[in-house]
């Protein structure tokens, strides 16, 4: 006798009895006959992946957790390349990596963290002062840590938080609602851009990027010698060390991890105090965000008016990639805290500003300043003839033309899920002669990169993308691992510190977007998107349970659509879905495939098998988490019916049985208890 799609359990359901809390449940009933290549080959990354990190672990890694390095660090750069090595662990470790994972991130910050205190980068465990392009790298390590284990985290989180949302610790300036100056963090007494006379320049950084303040010297001066130079001595300390600058946005990241983890409204007050003055800044100036305001709060006062031209801003050294992101991180986090888009127009007009500046070109003609990042990216396409955007302004004019980098306009279509933003997006690949559907086995430093391939896959225009992505991560895993075995055993300069991050064998891209139905976290401080998380229900933690495969087809408006497959042939799995990737969203009910008749088994003497007849049905959710068990050998299409951003986004897991109503987080499960 048939039995009901949501109550048959299989007796080697283990989970059964430790499900979470008033969760609507639905199981799997269409067996899984010809396992899909992409589940097969989602499930071999994860085995490759818990292999790579332990390598890298034991081969440049000491003993408490830090990095194997002897030397000193001469400048104030170096803090976010030590916790960048790592910054995707705890990442993988929620995506459904094994369950050390996450102690071992864990010990990889603290230890990085003593070894940067004992070389006086920091103090009480924070950067003493850098800029936020590079302190926002730093903090996505922490960030996915608080993500994963919330009651261990939350202490540091909220005292880093205070440093900006307190005035008296020295960095925010209430009246003006600035960040009073660009190198900021947990040492008020550390004043300008560089310690000596002049900035520590290389000589490729000049060929590179030029010099900022190129309107000091008369364009017909000699160019001085470089620790001569005004232009990087005083000049540069007097009018871009001092007020804030717009990749100071980045800290919005910060501040809205608190407000997730504490529900403190004045976390929440900040954000939209301070990106709300940012946001009117934008609007003063035509819908083009600016980089630079001064101690009076005035843009351009220090700049001879100038709204171009501050510390990592459109002039020097990254223009867009610097500010927009910092942008969008911020207008994301007010956005999130508010329920209000509208303070997302201030990157849309910017990005719609660079866009409509374009022109077409090979990028073997272009004067772009990150040459080695398309080289690879870009292959063979190099030579095609296709959109670039200007990513730098000066007195002269837009220029350092780049293809357009997706990862901003496709944060605020994930976000907003709107006709426009998904508009834009059409947009710029009609307008692209580089086809969006191909897949290079590249790894950028953001670990990201195939956003174009990812959208054409969820257009329903490339079928294909999900095993060339998981076969374009195993190259970079197994080239990562080549690498270790060339470098591990050396001692590293200074000048070297970027060989870790060259090395690290964790790649998380693909199954960010596979699993989640997310794109991977914008690197310079954001908070992660995502449609769909899974939580381990036998094991009590987040991420997919072992042999457990997980593919989000299709993100509109109105529904996400994923498929889940239990490739064990002996045991049971049970998968608690969360809609968003801080239970934001809204489950208002779910249409699920389901195979009631098992006639397909046919009849003893039978030599095959029949086509299983696969039905769907309905079920009423109201929530954001839907249980669905696995049998052995079964597999499930949800289609997902999502009402977005009507819940406050939470730390909160599904097991939590003893959280006071409205607390941020839950204990009782296996990540939140030591």
């Amino acid at each position: 006798m048939p039995i009901g799609p949501a109550d048959r359990v299989s007796d080697q359901d283990t989970s059964a009895s430790v499900g979470p809390v008033s969760s609507p449940e639905v199981r799997a009933g269409v067996p899984l006959l010809e396992p899909p290549g992409w589940a097969v080959a989602q499930r071999a990354l994860f085995d490759l992946l818990d292999y790579a990190w332990r390598r890298f672990t034991r081969d440049f890694t000491g003993p408490d957790g830090r990095l194997t390095y002897n030397g000193r660090l001469t400048t104030r750069d170096g803090v976010d390349d030590f916790y960048e090595v790592f910054f995707n662990w705890p990442q993988l470790y929620l995506l459904g990596g094994a369950d050390d994972l996450l102690p071992a991130s864990e010990k990889h910050w603290e230890g990085v963290t003593r070894h940067l205190t004992d070389l006086d980068m920091l103090r009480d465990e924070f950067d003493r002062g850098y800029d936020w392009f590079h302190q926002g790298e730093s903090l996505l390590l922490l960030y996915f840590l608080c993500m994963a284990a919330p009651e261990r985290w939350s202490e540091r989180a909220l005292r880093f938080a205070e440093l900006y949302v307190d005035p008296a610790k020295g960095n925010y300036d209430p009246e003006h609602r600035i960040i009073r100056r660009p190198h900021n963090g947990s040492d008020p007494e550390r004043r300008g851009l560089f310690d000596g006379r002049a900035y520590p320049w290389l000589p490729k950084e000049a060929q590179a990027y030029g010099f900022p303040l190129d309107w000091i010297l008369p364009p017909d001066a000699p160019s001085p010698a470089l620790s001569e130079d005004p232009r990087l001595g005083r000049e540069m300390c007097d009018r871009m060390g001092v007020g804030d600058t717009a990749v100071n946005l980045a800290v919005a990241s910060l501040v809205l991890n608190a407000w997730i983890l504490s529900g403190e409204e004045r976390y929440r007050d900040w954000i939209t105090e301070y990106v709300g003055a940012w946001r009117a800044r934008t609007e003063s100036n035509g819908g083009l965000i600016p980089d630079n305001v001064g101690p009076d709060g005035v843009v351009g006062s220090l700049l001879e008016g100038r709204w171009y031209g501050g510390h990592y801003g459109w002039s020097w050294p990254h223009g867009w990639h610097s500010v927009g992101h910092a942008a969008c991180v911020a207008a994301l986090a007010a956005a999130t805290v508010t329920g209000n888009d509208d303070f997302l127009d201030m990157v849309v007009t910017s990005l719609d500003t660079v866009i409509g500046n374009g022109k077409v070109m090979p990028f073997t003609e272009a004067d772009s300043s990150l040459p080695s990042k398309w080289h690879a990216q870009l292959g063979p396409d190099v030579h095609t003839p296709t959109l670039h955007v200007p990513f730098r302004r000066r007195d002269s004019g837009w220029f350092d033309y780049n293809p357009v980098t997706p990862a901003v306009p496709v944060a605020l279509w994930h976000h907003t899920a709107s006709v426009a933003d998904r508009a834009r997006l059409e947009r710029l690949r009609e307008a692209s002669a580089v086809d969006w559907r191909t897949v290079r086995a590249f790894r950028a430093k953001e670990e990201s990169g195939h956003e174009e391939a990812w959208f054409a896959f969820l257009a329903g225009d490339n079928p294909a993308y999900p095993e060339r992505i998981l076969a374009a991560a195993q190259a970079q895993v197994r080239h990562r691992l080549a690498r270790m075995d060339r470098y591990r055993g050396q001692d590293v300069p200074e000048a070297d510190i970027h060989l870790w991050q060259q090395s690290n064998p964790v790649v998380t891209e693909a199954l960010v977007q596979l699993t989640w139905g997310g794109p991977q976290i914008l690197y310079n401080g954001g908070l992660q998107q995502a449609r769909v998380r899974y939580y381990d229900a036998g094991a009590r933690r987040a991420g997919l349970p072992p042999e457990v495969a997980a593919l989000v087809t299709s993100i509109v408006p109105e529904a996400t659509t994923v498929e889940l497959v239990n490739l064990s042939p002996e045991s049971a799995r049970t998968v608690v879905v969360q809609a968003g990737a801080f239970a934001e969203h809204t489950i208002t009910s779910v249409r699920f495939t389901t195979c009631e008749d098992d006639s397909w088994a046919g009849d003893l003497y039978d030599y095959g098998h029949r086509e299983p007849m696969v039905t769907e049905a309905e079920a009423v959710v109201g929530g954001s988490l839907l249980t669905v068990r696995l049998p052995a050998s079964t597999r499930i299409q949800l289609t997902l019916h999502l009402e977005l951003r009507t819940q406050t986004p939470s730390y909160r897991t599904p097991f939590c049985t003893d959280c006071a109503e409205g607390s941020a987080f839950g204990s009782g499960n296996a990540e939140n208890t030591r």
